[in-house]
């Protein structure tokens, strides 16, 4: 198996990647403090995982407003920066490079999460998920529509957040726009009955995704901004539809000259969907020619494919999420053929050190 491709330098925006080997955001729920503020251990476990070519950091709340996760950071106040400081030095001195990802889980928060209050999203209509409060999962609930003046606000801390990323000393920042959140929640026709400009055409619709990319490339610079966006076929209201592809590619095809673009492939059986033939690869190659700056790749990928992606042009990074929570040294590994190690999924979202720092590299095994 030749895994040269993946060990070749890149330039993403203002950033040379020594290799190809991305960290993939993982949501680890290890911020378990009032503040929602990283730690010392979030510090040592991604100075652990700094060979990556860069490491896109977990998904993190924009505002209190945006925060709907239990046990996850955010990047809104002085605190969360000065947790974060601590972590990026880390990461730096390992001799990696991180981003941010800029998070809004809109009606995918919970009353539970929100001193009672409902959570923001598009329109009052409920995505028929689960939330992850305090207390456990529970059934999302009915949200509450946004007013203009609430989505101004959101755009604006969407810059806010990515301006304290840099002042955190992260590398960039990448938007996470598509699976089940906020800009999600806008830009699918299910979950959007707006008749305002953020609602009705496709072209609305994309109207609150694309603001917030220009805000925050206008407040940190287009070369450090990414966006995590693709179409995608989910649960409920967010099946595939008609307008899923379409709307996909229409904000793809507006995001050139950003730094990065990172597309999740089919997480479920895209067979008889209105994405049938974007299974395995083809995602990626339907996406390619659409966005001119770093594609990263990413979901069930192994060494042999991400290999081949990149070799063929259809992506320049590949992300890997799960193998990096077992394998701290994941490119060693993959550059040699040592076997991964396998992921104790009850410890994946808790809280402490086991199952987080204390997976050992290769050369302690």
């Amino acid at each position: 198996m030749n895994v040269a491709p993946l060990f070749t330098p890149v330039r993403m925006g203002d950033l040379e990647l020594p290799n190809r080997i991305a960290m993939a955001p993982l949501t680890r729920m290890r911020a378990d403090n009032p503040g929602h503020v990283p730690t010392a251990l979030q510090a040592e476990y991604y100075a652990q995982r700094a060979s990556a070519g860069l490491i896109v950091g977990e998904a993190t709340a924009i505002s209190p407003d945006g925060f709907g996760w239990a046990d996850t950071p955010g990047l809104w106040s002085p605190e969360q920066i000065r947790g974060w400081r601590q972590v990026t030095e880390a990461v730096h001195s390992a001799g990696g490079r991180m981003i941010a990802q800029l998070w809004h889980t809109g009606a995918l928060s919970h009353p539970d999460l929100r001193g009672g209050a409902l959570p923001l999203s598009a329109s009052a209509i409920n995505p028929q998920q689960r939330s992850v409060t305090p207390s456990g999962r529970k059934p999302t609930v009915t949200p509450r529509a946004m007013t203009t003046a609430e989505i101004r606000q959101t755009i604006a801390d969407y810059a806010t957040a990515a301006r304290n990323a840099l002042a955190a000393g992260f590398d960039g920042v990448q938007i996470l726009a598509n699976f089940l959140y906020l800009p999600a929640q806008f830009l699918n026709k299910a979950t959007n009955q707006r008749t305002d400009a953020y609602g009705g055409s496709i072209e609305n619709r994309a109207r609150l995704t694309l603001e917030i990319a220009d805000a925050v490339a206008t407040a940190v610079g287009p070369e450090r901004t990414g966006v995590k966006l693709g179409p995608m076929h989910e649960t409920g209201p967010f099946e595939a539809n008609d307008e899923t592809l379409p709307s996909a590619e229409y904000v793809i095809s507006r995001l050139n000259g950003l730094s990065h673009l990172l597309v999740m492939g089919a997480t479920h059986d895209l067979t008889a969907t209105p994405l049938d033939g974007l299974d395995s690869d083809g995602m990626f190659a339907h996406i390619r020619p659409l966005f001119d700056g770093t594609l990263i790749a990413n979901v069930e990928l192994d060494a042999e494919r991400a290999a081949h992606l990149v070799e063929a042009g259809l992506a320049d990074v590949v992300a890997f999420g799960r193998p990096f929570i077992a394998n701290p040294d994941l490119p060693a590994r993959l550059a040699t053929g040592a076997p991964l190690a396998d992921v104790d999924w009850t410890t994946v979202y808790a809280s402490g050190a086991r199952g987080y720092t204390d997976y050992p590299a290769l050369a302690a095994v």
